[in-house]
């Protein structure tokens, strides 16, 4: 007999429905409470856009293998988020420049963290642990902890609000599903997803193969960057707020959220799909530990249980390779 099994992304997303039917969202689905019980559920979706996006890179680098990983991400969110913050100073006219002074400084920022793991040899841990801290007191020299600036109205309107009063499901909803399609293009119809899950497999037999493992690198922590850097406009644009921390709540989840949502820590295999499914579940078990008003110490405890047992049931330790 064939041993039964389930996705990673689906698992997740059944763990997600599960979690949500014995939170108590749905005591009695009659009537109006279907209406609340659609309205929470979409609030949860909500919330882990923001997640989903700024995981987006980390999937990028993990699946790359070679312990590809990005901890300067938290720091781009604050600083992108800063930049859109201070440059847009409520001018509509000016939110697309925006957008792209947002991907091209994550570019930049991503990019010096390939040069570093891909020439310098240095450990993608160190690496990028050493960008955060230079990212985060770059933002303090320049603003010497202060921000002046604010948003502008259609942020508000494209990111936070519902598309239309018919149609109550955030715009935010609708980027990150347009987002999501784009990506899986990339991932599974691009020369570019090829290589990255051939270099993930094994850098040696994808270099001969004719694979620029260099090139495939490089471009790897780059659009790893500018997609934090996108995280971080979505980011703003929904908060309407800045802080020097802004991003670093999202850093762990950001990479527990592509474990979970199946994308092996050894690289070469995984999806998006997969980690949209993991943000959700990271956001759904934070706000129902948030509801019972639970201390951050225990939240950080559910989740990081959370990760080792999902880890445990996808076998990953039998998977990791040389």
């Amino acid at each position: 007999m064939k041993r039964f099994s389930v996705s990673p992304p689906v698992a997740a997303l059944i763990l997600a429905i599960v979690l949500f039917l014995l939170s108590g969202f749905l005591p009695n689905s009659y009537g109006s409470n279907v209406d609340i019980a659609i309205a929470q559920a979409t609030n949860i979706v909500r919330l882990a856009v923001f997640l989903g996006v700024i995981a987006a890179g980390q999937t990028l680098v993990i699946i790359s293998g070679s312990e590809g990983i990005d901890l300067s991400a938290g720091s781009v969110v604050t600083l992108t988020a800063i930049l859109t913050y201070v440059y847009v100073s409520g001018e509509n006219d000016r939110v697309l420049i925006a957008l792209l002074i947002s991907l091209g400084v994550g570019a930049v920022i991503g990019m010096l963290n390939g040069i570093g793991v891909t020439f310098l040899k240095v450990s993608p841990f160190v690496m990028t642990l050493g960008m955060s801290g230079v990212v985060t007191g770059a933002i303090i020299v320049v603003n010497h902890g202060t921000v002046s600036g604010r948003i502008a109205p259609i942020m508000t309107r494209l990111i936070a609000r519902p598309v239309s009063p018919s149609i109550p499901i955030p715009g935010a909803v609708v980027i990150w599903l347009i987002f999501g399609v784009l990506m899986w293009l990339l991932l599974e119809r691009t020369a570019f997803g090829k290589n990255l899950f051939a270099i993930g497999v094994n850098r040696v037999t994808a270099k001969l193969s004719g694979v620029n493992v260099t090139w495939t690198n490089l471009a790897t922590y780059s659009l790893a960057g500018a997609l934090a850097g996108f995280g971080g406009f979505l980011l703003v644009g929904n908060t309407g707020v800045v802080h020097i921390q802004l991003g670093q709540p999202f850093l762990f989840p950001s990479i527990a959220a592509v474990a979970v949502g199946g994308t092996l820590l050894s690289g070469g295999k995984g999806s998006y799909w997969g980690t949209m499914a993991g943000a959700i579940v990271l956001t759904l078990i934070t706000s129902l530990l948030t509801t019972m008003q639970m201390p951050d110490s225990v939240r950080r405890m559910v989740l990081g249980g959370t990760l080792l047992i999902l880890i445990s049931i996808y076998g990953r330790q039998r998977s990791l390779r040389l």
